[in-house]
């Protein structure tokens, strides 16, 4: 399986969502930062199970236990190694999806791939429930970058249309920074605090109706979720393949459920002319060079300008739900119907905000390992 990600960092995961644990490995990371367990918990906290009513009902604590890399409170150049045990599972509701795969899952094509031995229970290495081990990553290495000036944050800017309305998710209401070349840290920071993360909390509570709406028909939501990360120095990243935009998508999308990422202007890029899309550049009062607008949202030709970075992730309705669906019995080889039971987030995009975080965090401190981090203040 392709459960490592290796660059100045090296990222390994392991584990199934039913198994006894999950966890990850971490190698690369400069030896003396310190890593505070109790941040690490709250961010954590952010993303773990069954504490509101838009997440799964099953309940875990999410407490990791460290195996290696930390020596005193700070890490002392191995590996950082830890593990969350899984201690809330029901296996027996995914019985039949051995046989009868979900619609919109990866059920059919582990079946296909591994010949029928993969582990279905909970999604097996399919789970979101493995993004829990990513954060344990994401969540050290933000606390390295904010040691170094750098602030990280993302919100809700959509959830996906009601299910109960005939309107369609291109028309759904969205939120975004309001000037995307001048993301304050207050702003970011009070995201950070938010069990709901948005920017406009009116528009919050209609996206958590629609939630509710879709939960209370058997059916589920995906939205969108952007990203900023500000204090960012120029020059980070590299052309071609190795890109600021190519660290953060490969990272993004071991997310499960993602199913698109944009920078900046992003895919309405192809609209404008070059000369509305440029961002003109100027000297701030420091001296420093800045663009009047972001549109290149921080990265031009894959490095950082020192502009805020910022990017879109969209991520699709969960696809265990409780309707009816058309599927197939692989040992009948005939048609079958679908109603999956269990425990299911009605909408994972609220869950999904801190991992997008942690991926951003991640692939900002690899680039700048590259060229040399600096010592944290």
């Amino acid at each position: 399986m392709g459960s490592s990600w290796n660059s100045r960092l090296s990222l390994s995961i392991f584990g199934q969502s039913h198994a006894p644990a999950i966890g990850m490995t971490l190698d690369g990371l400069p030896a003396g930062e310190a890593v505070d367990p109790d941040e690490l918990n709250a961010f954590l906290a952010r993303r773990a199970p069954g504490r509101f009513p838009w997440s799964t009902s099953r309940k875990e604590e999410d407490i990791p236990e460290i195996l290696s890399g930390i020596i005193n409170g700070k890490t002392c150049g191995a590996p950082l190694a830890a593990i969350i045990r899984n201690q809330n599972t029901r296996s027996a509701d995914y019985a039949q999806m051995a046989d009868i795969p979900r619609p919109g899952h990866a059920d059919y094509t582990a079946h296909v791939k591994y010949g029928g031995h993969q582990d279905v229970a909970g999604g097996g290495h399919f789970s979101g429930r493995l993004t829990a081990a990513l954060c344990i990553a994401g969540g050290v290495c933000k606390q390295i970058l904010t040691r170094r000036g750098v602030t990280i944050a993302a919100h809700i800017s959509m959830i996906g249309w009601d299910p109960g309305s005939t309107e369609h998710s291109a028309d759904i209401e969205s939120f975004g920074f309001e000037d995307p070349a001048n993301i304050d840290r207050a702003t970011l920071k009070s995201l950070l605090d938010m069990d709901f993360p948005v920017l406009d909390h009116a528009g919050g509570e209609r996206m958590k109706t629609r939630i509710a709406s879709a939960k209370e028909s058997g059916d589920s939501l995906g939205g969108m979720i952007e990203c900023a990360a500000i204090g960012l120095p120029a020059g980070l990243g590299d052309p071609i393949f190795g890109g600021m935009e190519n660290r953060v998508s490969s990272l993004v999308f071991g997310i499960p459920a993602v199913r698109g990422v944009e920078f900046g202007a992003g895919m309405a890029a192809a609209a404008f002319l070059g000369s509305e899309h440029n961002d003109p550049f100027y000297f701030d009062k420091a001296g420093v060079v800045r663009t009047r607008t972001n549109r290149h949202g921080g990265v031009l030709g894959g490095i950082t300008s020192g502009m805020p970075l910022t990017f879109r992730v969209s991520v699709k309705p969960t696809p265990s739900v409780a309707l009816e669906q058309e599927s197939v019995s692989l040992s009948r080889g005939e048609s079958a119907v679908l109603a999956v039971r269990g425990r299911h987030d009605p909408c994972i995009v609220p869950r999904a905000v801190p991992c997008v975080e942690a991926v951003c965090a991640i692939a900002v401190l690899d680039a700048w390992i590259e060229v040399g981090l600096p010592q944290g203040g």
